[in-house]
């Protein structure tokens, strides 16, 4: 495999050895605890200060790609200062010039933003409605095409589900957690369709992704945030070209199995 640049908050493949780590010292986890405070910090001040005008300029020129690089820029900044940091591998997986949906397994608080990240430049999200309740944030997901899904409305599911499938036609890729919630143990919870509907509905390749690491960055009831090295692996794609969403169920086994080989490689 051909050796990457390396990014922002991304370490190569030689570096990544997905060695166990330690249990945290005391003096280990004070200086997560510090470098924690100001990763929260640092990157509430960014949006404080960054979320307002990007969202103005977003609107009155219907610039939307400014608050993908900004979005970018400030999840890299949280990173650094957190020491968190990930590989990639499988890159050519995902097919060129197409719109698709990048499907991963969700164990830690930081996979969306390291995914956000890693995966696309401007990649759209399929979130909880209750994050739009966030301050600025909520509004920049909305103002960015993100796409939320309130879960205990079918109603209102289907229907966002419908403006994804329009929004993939269109040309915007897709992030989705079909697991709905973080996994405590790291195997995989039961996959919700909504997500595996919208690509169907679009015909639109979905891509498999693994993700593992993440879980020792938080432990159960910490906000301490300690560095890590996640490593993405990114699989083989399934097309949905020709299927339709009867097909739902079988498309659903066979990205959970690619899903589940890639996390018993890692």
């Amino acid at each position: 495999m051909p050796t990457m640049k390396a990014e922002p908050g991304v370490i190569p493949d030689e570096l990544a050895a997905g060695r166990q780590a330690a249990p945290p010292t005391a003096p280990a986890t004070a200086v997560a605890a510090v470098r924690s405070a100001l990763t929260y910090a640092g990157v509430a001040v960014y949006v404080a200060l960054v979320a307002p005008p990007a969202m103005l300029l977003a609107m009155a020129f219907r610039w939307k790609a400014v608050l993908y690089v900004l979005g970018r820029a400030g999840v890299r900044l949280g990173l650094r200062l957190s020491g968190i940091r990930y590989e990639v591998s499988g890159r050519g997986h995902v097919p060129a010039g197409r719109a698709v949906v990048f499907c991963a397994n969700h164990q830690s608080n930081i996979d969306p933003p390291v995914l956000f990240d890693a995966l696309h430049p401007r990649l759209h999200v399929l979130y909880k409605a209750e994050l739009s309740r966030l301050p600025l944030l909520g509004r920049v997901f909305r103002i960015g095409g993100f796409i939320p899904v309130e879960r205990q409305n079918r109603e209102h599911a289907i229907a966002s589900i419908g403006r994804g499938a329009e929004s993939l036609r269109a040309g915007n890729s897709f992030l989705i957690f079909p697991e709905g919630t973080r996994s405590r143990t790291g195997a995989l919870l039961p996959f919700k369709k909504g997500g595996f509907i919208m690509a169907l509905q679009a015909q639109a390749p979905i891509v498999p992704v693994a993700i593992s690491g993440g879980r020792a960055a938080m432990t159960k009831g910490s906000a301490i945030l300690r560095p890590v090295r996640v490593r993405i692996r990114i699989g083989e794609a399934v097309e949905t070209a020709g299927r339709t969403v009867e097909d739902r169920d079988a498309v659903i086994a066979e990205v959970r199995g690619r899903i589940e080989a890639m996390l018993e490689r890692t």
